[in-house]
């Protein structure tokens, strides 16, 4: 499908495989989903706009680039959290702004609770950090709040994603580009990923 992008970097398969072991504990859980976030981010962010700067080295005047835009993370609560120290390392001037969103479950529609998004963007790039892709509902329900509130490109990055999710966000908003370390088979008759790795956030924080 365009505009999704499954990592196919070795680090990621290997990193993700420790990942999804029930025997992980979430000392390491949350170490690994950090470095993945890292790599992920790495792919996720090649085409970042950049403009020339002058910069001397001890030998001499040369030309260097740097980073054009700016950019936003934007973690849905409260799995997303574990994704922000990872990507704030390679790029530590970003902005982080946090949006909470829980599934009924009785509705398994996303409900938003918490929202500290500042008045106007004052970022070129918005990453919505979420270790799963699951049904697709916060991720469109976070996506439509960027854009209302005037975010103009976004990109979702996430660990893992099932088909179903995959469709759902790319049907509402088919121009954000989604990058995930895998696709799993699907969702099971709770609307969690299989094989996937349990729930993201229970796990990072031991409240499983």
């Amino acid at each position: 499908m365009d505009g999704v992008y499954v990592s196919n970097h070795p680090l990621v398969k290997h990193k993700l495989t420790i990942l999804r072991d029930r025997n992980t504990d979430s000392t390491q859980f949350r170490q690994l989903v950090r470095e993945l976030a890292i790599l992920l981010c790495y792919e996720a962010t090649q085409d970042l706009q950049l403009t020339n700067r002058s910069v001397e080295t001890p030998m001499t005047t040369t030309t260097g680039e740097e980073l054009k835009e700016s950019i936003g993370l934007v973690p849905i609560l409260r799995a997303g959290l574990g994704m922000v120290n990872g990507v704030w390392e390679m790029m530590p001037s970003a902005e982080v702004w946090h949006i909470g969103l829980y599934r009924d479950e009785h509705t398994l529609r996303p409900v938003e609770y918490y929202n500290r998004l500042p008045v106007a963007p004052r970022v070129q790039v918005c990453l919505i950090l979420d270790p799963m892709l699951a049904t697709g509902g916060s991720a469109v329900a976070t996506t439509q709040i960027l854009k209302d509130w005037g975010a103009k490109r976004i990109k979702f990055v996430g660990l893992i994603a099932a088909p179903e999710g995959i469709e759902v966000l790319h049907r509402a908003h088919p121009d954000v580009p989604i990058h995930v370390g895998a696709v799993d088979e699907g969702l099971n008759e709770v609307s969690f990923i299989v094989p996937g790795l349990g729930d993201a956030g229970d796990r990072q924080f031991g409240t499983g």
